[in-house]
């Protein structure tokens, strides 16, 4: 493993004859990378955009073991949830993940048949979780709280509060930082991972790209091509039909709610198991989310929430607690497209749609991987390789991604004993060192500059800009805060970041 090889922007030096071509490079596009190339198989992953573009940065930021599932009685998707969330946490990611509470209230709104229900589910929730072989001592198991503990984890509405059930959950220190992750992983066992390469064409055989820096265009031969490019992937073959929907997430200081120290799943008024989620982060800010709208019409590269999912979010978190919130409070908010499987039954409804994957083979020869979702994005990546390795007849060995760690990935034991600073270990792990390591040989700058906030309020650190630049593809500003970090999720820190973003860039290319 070649811990030199980076992810790049542009086509110039890419292979033109290789195993596997991946288009996309979101969660689900980076895994097929790295499965692809610990089975020995040479590739070339490609994206028209930057890493994590699509529908990968736009999740709840939750590593879910299956309980939404397990409530719609789709009990295969639930296993594999609590399955792949299991790997994630204990084996392949624990850097950056962590248990996370959940608080669900008891109230006016939630009569006692449904918090029987409720509870009954958590109970099958726990059982998923024994069965999926994940430590309790990482989960701990569901109960229930008493009013009186339960207002200590969160400033809930006390008129009718009869107590709390709690559980608990995966939660990632960041989506798009994952994906850069695997990515990174993927291009250190030799991927070729490009950035700014714009798919033109493609059969099961060939790949016409453009290079989006320089406009040249490039013919690619593959003995497979694997399309990983979620709501867009009907724009490449056609014979997939999707159906999209839309789910909203707003943005909250944390002091709009102040007090929070859980997790609390909100219950949707006039339903039975829906919940809306209001999930602290670990950066000080709050997400509320998420709604479930069907999207017609052309795939925008850049949802837009609707200002009636903002206020119906706001309206259900309110009622959940002691002080209302307002359409101040909201100081961001971002909308992902779910790339749902149609049913083919022509109901408008996308909340009930399954969240199986498929992999899927066109006529021309291209392996499409759709549906599913962030927390499985591991087996996906198997089943399409696997599909690849069928057709094409490759002498490639086993999937070894269930037991491949990431880069920086460490026990948690040891993650707690590290000496660099905890931003970095949240976000990087073991490579902490590196990061930093990177930025003091590339900017020659002392810590007390590369490790403060690059402004008020903004706790994203220069040393991780220069390593968004050197060792993660990041291209310009958008890259580095809209994807490497996220400050771009709230606007008036954006602002403020700019300068630190293009000073990291003249950095780098200082020395290039």
């Amino acid at each position: 493993m070649s811990t030199a090889t980076r992810i790049t922007p542009g086509l110039d030096g890419a292979p033109t004859d290789v195993d596997v071509v991946v288009i996309g490079l979101g969660i689900t596009g980076t895994g097929v990378a790295l499965d692809a190339v610990t089975r020995g198989l040479s590739v070339l992953a490609v994206d028209a955009h930057d890493l994590a573009f699509g529908t990968s940065r736009w999740s709840s930021k939750l590593v879910h073991g299956g309980l939404r599932y397990l409530a719609q009685l789709q009990f295969g998707v639930a296993h594999e949830s609590a399955v792949e969330r299991g790997i994630l946490m204990e084996r392949t990611a624990p850097h950056l993940t962590h248990p996370l509470s959940m608080l669900i209230p008891l109230g006016s709104v939630t009569s006692r048949r449904q918090a029987v229900l409720t509870g009954a589910g958590l109970l099958g929730g726990d059982v998923l979780r024994r069965a999926a072989g994940t430590s309790s001592a990482i989960l701990p198991r569901p109960r229930r709280l008493p009013a009186v503990e339960a207002l200590q984890l969160a400033p809930l509405r006390t008129a009718g509060l009869r107590g709390a059930l709690v559980t608990w959950d995966g939660q990632l220190e960041d989506d798009a930082r994952l994906v850069a992750n695997v990515a990174r992983t993927a291009a250190a066992y030799g991927a070729h991972v490009r950035t700014r390469a714009r798919v033109l064409t493609a059969s099961g055989t060939e790949v016409e790209l453009r290079d989006e820096l320089t406009g040249e265009t490039t013919a690619v031969t593959a003995r497979t091509v694997i399309n990983a490019t979620g709501v867009w992937a009907g724009d490449l073959v056609p014979e997939v039909t999707l159906r999209p929907s839309r789910g909203t997430h707003l943005v909250l200081r944390g002091s709009s709610i102040p007090g929070l120290h859980t997790a609390v799943f909100a219950p949707i008024p006039g339903t039975t198991g829906r919940f809306i989620n209001v999930l602290p982060q670990p950066d000080g800010t709050i997400y509320i989310g998420l709604t479930d709208e069907p999207v017609d019409g052309e795939v925008p590269d850049v949802p837009e929430p609707s200002e009636p999912e903002i206020g119906f979010l706001l309206d259900v978190a309110s009622a959940a607690f002691a002080q209302p919130l307002h359409r101040s409070d909201v100081i961001g908010a971002y909308a992902g497209l779910r790339p749902l499987l149609s049913s083919g039954d022509g109901s408008g409804m996308t909340s009930d749609l399954s969240r199986r994957h498929a992999v899927l083979t066109s006529t021309t020869g291209v392996i499409t991987i759709v549906g599913g979702k962030l927390t499985t994005y591991r087996r996906m990546a198997e089943d399409a390789v696997d599909a690849a390795v069928d057709a094409a007849g490759f002498d490639a060995g086993p999937c070894r991604t269930a037991e491949l760690p990431l880069l920086g990935a460490a026990p948690r034991p040891r993650l707690a004993e590290l000496e660099e600073p905890a931003r970095l270990v949240r976000r990087y792990g073991t490579d902490a060192r590196l990061v930093l390591d990177d930025a003091r040989a590339v900017s020659k700058l002392g810590d007390d500059e590369l490790l403060a906030p690059i402004a008020e309020g903004v706790p994203v650190t220069l040393a991780e800009l220069i390593f968004g630049v050197t060792h993660e593809g990041a291209a310009d500003v958008d890259d580095l805060l809209d994807r490497r970090t996220r400050v771009g999720l709230i606007a008036t820190d954006r602002a403020l970041a700019v300068p630190a973003a293009a000073r990291a860039l003249r950095i780098v290319a200082a020395v290039r």
